[in-house]
């Protein structure tokens, strides 16, 4: 941490319900995690084995190993940067609503406003992705044990299944989400030890390294080499979302101003280095390339299980992919339902009165919990549909969540003399890291609103439609409504605050 310019004196640390009273919010809900807790959240929300896994086949497809591999080691190196401006900024505002709080301190009411939808788009498409990919490895499972035949249909009441389960995990409050989170930790490490493992040391035959950095594949129907490439980045950036559920849970974690943003930035370098273990281990273990693509099972590191160990192993490290992937939906479950139960005692939703209500025994806001799976399981319709729909819907999270992140980024940079820095800082770097996360959000957001398949040579049709950009204008638009009628009402509290613990306690059931 570098030192901190005295023109910019940081906020000292100081006990964490007395800095929470001083930015406005009465404590509500219980400090239960740890500095391990709060790191643990952010890691498995990432989830490499759940990103990384059920991304895999659009990476083999968009780009081939070259993409996967190089586009790994590039995303993790600025998504660094943002991960870095984000700890920053959550030292000085470590509140549950997060990126939109941030964005309303440095910037004013209707930045925060538009900051929420964003990052509520983006966690909402976050649980979709991780729950939609679990049912598809849980079908791929089944499909191995018993012949499952999975159709979109059954993929869906696999997912439903799912989401059930997590709003029901997520119902008996914090602790029992710490607990899951930090086994999670020690499962992600010892399964991508084991994965990569056995597929180091099993197969007789392996790809050799020309084939894993340098082979490009192209089954987009694209013809632009360039254009491939930088559409096979969403497997990694996909991946490296999630990391603000860190922030989302400062209001639950001891020593917040440091804890949460140091696990912003343990979870992404954790991330990075296991993510690129795992996929290099996956490619290194293809045995047929075209039948891996191909794959009966629907889930191509399935057939990779499959084809380097056979029918048992693949079994078994199925499992501990799914494992790992439920305990992945769990936290993002948990950091949604806090995202929605802030942006609602601020008043910035529709129904805000319900949503923030806290349970008086779990000290949990149950129907914030309720509310996220349920938004979660519409955002997935479409897989019914479209054989696209499901990297639309990691579309999803990337353009809702990723401008979440860079518009506090920004608004520090632009507003900097009012910026005061929290106990954990870049000093005099601040800012230049904060530009080049910035450029790099910027970027991204664009990209994936583009049409990622054009098989047929056909530009746009309804089995390859990227609806991600309209799902982003429908939340921008119902935003924009609602402001137009409840913005006048919309106050986040540390510059209009008046609601005493007593009467935030009518809040509670």
């Amino acid at each position: 941490m570098s030192r901190v310019s005295p023109t910019h004196r940081a906020v000292p640390r100081k006990p964490d319900d007395t800095y929470l009273r001083e930015l406005g919010y009465e404590p509500v809900l219980t400090r239960r995690m740890g500095p391990f807790g709060n790191f643990a959240i952010s890691f498995s929300v990432i989830s490499v084995l759940s990103g990384c896994m059920t991304l895999y086949g659009f990476g083999l497809n968009t780009g081939g190993p070259a993409v996967m591999l190089w586009g790994w080691v590039l995303v993790g190196v600025m998504v660094m940067f943002i991960g870095a401006s984000l700890a920053e900024v959550t030292s000085a505002y470590p509140t549950s609503g997060a990126l939109y709080y941030q964005a309303e301190q440095l910037g004013g009411r209707k930045w925060g406003w538009y900051t929420g939808w964003l990052n509520l788009l983006g966690l909402l498409g976050a649980i979709a992705g991780i729950d939609y990919g679990a049912a598809l490895f849980t079908g791929a499972l089944l499909n191995l044990q018993w012949g499952f035949e999975p159709t979109p249909g059954k993929i869906m009441m696999i997912y439903v299944c799912i989401l059930a389960l997590h709003a029901t995990l997520n119902l008996f409050g914090v602790r029992l989400v710490s607990i899951l989170n930090n086994i999670s930790v020690w499962w992600h490490l010892g399964g991508v030890i084991a994965i990569v493992g056995a597929l180091v040391i099993v197969p007789s035959h392996h790809q050799s390294v020309d084939f894993m950095f340098g082979e490009f594949v192209n089954n987009t129907g694209w013809s632009s080499p360039l254009y491939v490439a930088v559409l096979g980045l969403l497997l990694a950036q996909y991946t490296f979302c999630g990391y603000d559920a860190s922030a989302h849970l400062s209001e639950e974690t001891t020593d917040a101003q440091v804890s949460a943003p140091r696990g912003i930035i343990h979870s992404i370098g954790w991330s990075w280095l296991a993510g690129f273990v795992l996929l290099a281990g996956l490619t290194f273990a293809i045995q047929d390339y075209a039948g891996t693509v191909g794959t009966a099972t629907g889930v191509p590191p399935a057939q990779i299980f499959l084809d380097a160990l056979g029918l048992a192993g693949a079994k078994a490290l199925l499992l501990v992919v799914i494992i790992a992937q439920l305990c992945c939906g769990n936290a993002e479950t948990a950091a949604a339902s806090r995202m929605v139960f802030a942006f609602s005692r601020d008043g910035a939703l529709p129904g805000s009165h319900l949503w923030r209500q806290v349970d008086r025994r779990t000290s949990t806001p149950r129907k914030a919990v309720l509310l996220s799976v349920v938004c979660a399981a519409l955002l997935a319709l479409p897989s019914l549909y479209s054989p696209v729909a499901y990297a639309a819907i990691t579309s999803i999270n990337v353009v809702g969540i990723t401008p979440a992140y860079a518009l506090p980024i920004y608004l520090r940079i632009r507003n900097r003399d009012r910026f005061q820095p929290g106990p954990w800082n870049l000093g005099r770097w601040g800012v230049t890291v904060g530009t080049i996360a910035v450029i790099w959000v910027v970027f991204v957001t664009v990209l994936f609103c583009l049409p990622q398949t054009r098989p047929g040579g056909a530009l746009v049709s309804v089995e390859t439609f990227n609806y991600a950009p309209v799902a982003l204008l429908v939340v921008l638009a119902l935003a924009w409504g609602w402001w137009r009628k409840q913005g006048s009402s919309y106050e986040v509290p540390a510059q209009n605050f008046d609601r005493s613990a007593s009467t935030y306690e009518d809040e509670v059931v």
